[in-house]
């Protein structure tokens, strides 16, 4: 398990960049306008996997949905996901794929936030593409 939320952190820098982790992974659940209970259960995992805290994890997705619906970018929620370790940033990296081919079918605009976020997150093209056809092929 990663711990990467529960280094030791200002408490209130740390309840932040957990939400809006949250909100990169929420944001790519709804970009096809169809948030499903599949993928906030991947929200969910992805979170506790990166070792968010399972007893306030409802009240962060609560927190993180908002964020999500009142932000116009995602220039926000990347900031904090620059953070994160590499293993931590394949981590969500694959869950943003799981997230995107959930429904089986990937469009336009889940394609162009994964190709931003590869970038934003100085990540290699060819893992990225890597992980995306492991999780295309479950």
């Amino acid at each position: 398990m990663f711990n990467f939320f529960k280094k030791e952190k200002n408490s209130k820098e740390n309840k932040i960049s957990i939400i809006y982790i949250a909100s990169l992974l929420i944001h790519a659940s709804k970009i096809d306008e169809n948030y499903t209970e599949k993928e906030k259960k991947i929200v969910k995992e992805t979170l506790l996997q990166l070792g968010a805290n399972e007893d306030s994890l409802e009240e962060i997705i609560k927190q993180a949905e908002i964020a999500e619906k009142d932000s116009n970018q995602i220039l926000e929620f990347t900031k904090y996901a620059k953070n994160l370790s590499e293993s931590e940033k394949l981590i969500l990296i694959e869950a943003l794929w799981t997230i995107i081919y959930s429904d089986r079918n990937v469009d336009i605009y889940e394609s162009n936030l994964m190709r931003r976020l590869t970038g934003l997150l100085y990540l290699d093209k060819k893992l990225v593409g890597d992980i995306k056809e492991k999780i295309k092929k479950r």
